[in-house]
């Protein structure tokens, strides 16, 4: 973009003073550039091409994500059957029982013999036989118990619980070598971007190119609606000489018929002007974003003559090679190819990346089952080696290829149609200026054939007829000197477009 933002403001300035003061070719051109949609349309798409670019970037740098979950579930993980369950809540019962009935076996199988020598033996301690078998049983029912307590413990140790699960990680992910990937992709992004520019400069011109035809259009108008009114009012100015030479019975009533259709004609052609001239005004208008109907006058209108500048002028198709936009995007659709080829063929390259990050988990298992949240960092490296893809990659590659083919010779048709195009362009410059001469001499000669015919007429020796001539000619060789003008003008403006140089 150019100057876009000033374009902008002069453009409003323009649009106010549009209907007070004469619009010349600049301002025409400020306004069509200042509201032209096609151009804003090419403004944004540039915008869009730049945050591609940016974001390509964004792909050598560090990766962090961050992902958390909770999950209920309807039931528990267990690690211990039911019947482990129930073994380990009643092991003191299972451990005691033994001992339990051997001592009731034991108290059942003594004589009263030995009952009484226990006893006896007993009394030393303060006790009896039946007191110590009842403390022994008391001792070994509160073993049972206590060894029950510590079996449940451990069954209690074993609970999961894992109905409710939170779970977590933070990760970061630094590419290292993607297989050349990256690096084609930041080089499209950027040729997108000098695509999309070059698209604007492409729509700048071609906005301003059509302008300028415009423009010049309405100026060739008026200046043959000025012709057409002064042949109107010569041909009038000879019918009324002619209907006065009747009066006097000097000319005849049908001169008078061929002169009163020469009046017609000129008025036709009047009408004819006028009307084509209001279309161009409007077609400018359309072009500049003014409504339609706005009454512009333009500085070129009033000219006796147009500054035609350098008539001579010439072009080189290098010149044109450089500073066509058209090259330009066409040979960012070859450098993109190229880099879409490089982009295909990373799929068959090893991909390396360096991994790291922190996971969390509520229960977690890193000190047993613990029912709160524990994590660990972890850190490595990731490696992906394609092996087979049954040519998948190669087939791509090669397409890729022909497309870059395809481009390439597009390319090479569009030097070959922009350098005919200068040739051409330079060759109508030249025609343009030989007619010019040619319809100046003409146009001298014809305005000296009526001055005479002029005279002899008044003098008496010159028909009206041979006057309507002098005339007819006189409107002809004016008009093609006009278009002669305006030829060199447009032939001008469109070896500048075929140069690429119209908005310098």
């Amino acid at each position: 973009m150019k100057g876009f933002a000033w374009l902008l403001l002069l453009s409003g300035a323009v649009t106010q003073a549009a209907a007070q003061q004469a619009l010349s070719l600049d301002s025409c051109r400020a306004l069509a550039l200042g509201n032209n949609k096609q151009l804003a349309i090419s403004e944004l798409q540039a915008d869009v091409a730049a945050n591609v670019r940016k974001s390509a970037r964004t792909k050598y740098l560090p990766r962090i994500s961050a992902v958390g979950s909770y999950m209920y579930n309807s039931r528990e993980l267990s690690i211990l059957n039911d019947d482990q369950k129930a073994a380990l809540s009643g092991i003191g019962t299972t451990a005691t029982s033994g001992l339990a009935g051997a001592l009731e076996g034991f108290g059942a199988g003594l004589t009263g013999e030995q009952k009484a020598a226990l006893d006896e033996a007993l009394k030393v301690f303060g006790t009896s036989t039946d007191q110590a078998m009842g403390n022994l049983g008391a001792q070994v029912s509160g073993l049972a118990s206590a060894l029950n307590a510590e079996g449940q413990k451990v069954v209690d140790a074993f609970r999961t619980d894992t109905r409710n699960i939170f779970a977590g990680s933070v990760m970061l992910m630094q590419p290292v070598f993607m297989g050349g990937s990256i690096v084609a992709m930041n080089k499209m992004a950027r040729l997108g971007e000098q695509m999309a520019r070059s698209g604007i400069d492409a729509k700048r011109q071609q906005t301003i190119y059509e302008a300028d035809r415009a423009y010049w259009a309405i100026v060739s108008l008026k200046h043959k609606q000025r012709l057409a009114q002064s042949y109107l009012e010569l041909v009038s100015r000879l019918d009324g000489d002619v209907q006065k030479m009747i009066r006097q019975g000097v000319a005849t009533r049908s001169d008078g018929l061929s002169v009163k259709v020469k009046v017609n004609e000129a008025q036709m052609s009047l009408t004819q002007v006028n009307d084509g001239l209001a279309l161009a005004r409007m077609l400018l208008c359309q072009i500049c974003g003014l409504p339609l109907d706005t009454d512009i006058t333009l500085a070129d209108e009033e000219a006796d003559s147009l500054a035609l500048g350098d008539t001579a002028m010439a072009g080189e198709a290098a010149q044109a090679m450089q500073n066509r936009p058209e090259l330009q995007m066409l040979q960012a659709m070859v450098d993109i190819s190229r880099q879409a080829t490089n982009l295909v063929k990373a799929g068959r390259l090893p991909q390396v990346a360096l991994m790291g990050g922190y996971s969390f988990s509520n229960p977690n298992v890193f000190n047993g089952f613990q029912n709160k949240f524990g994590g660990v960092w972890s850190v490595g490296v990731l490696v992906r080696v394609p092996i087979w893809n049954w040519g998948d990659v190669a087939y791509k590659v090669k397409a890729a290829k022909g497309a870059t083919a395809i481009a390439s010779l597009e390319l090479a048709e569009a030097r070959e149609g922009v350098e005919l195009q200068v040739s051409q362009s330079s060759f109508k410059v030249s025609e343009a200026s030989r007619k010019l001469a040619m319809a100046r001499a003409s146009a001298e000669q014809a305005e000296e054939n009526l001055r005479s015919a002029n005279l002899g007429f008044r003098e008496g020796v010159i028909q009206s007829t041979t006057v309507m001539e002098a005339q007819t000619a006189w409107v002809k060789a004016q008009a093609q000197k006009i278009d002669a003008e305006i030829e060199v003008k447009l032939s001008q403006v469109n070896l500048r477009k075929a140069l690429g140089t119209l908005d310098d």
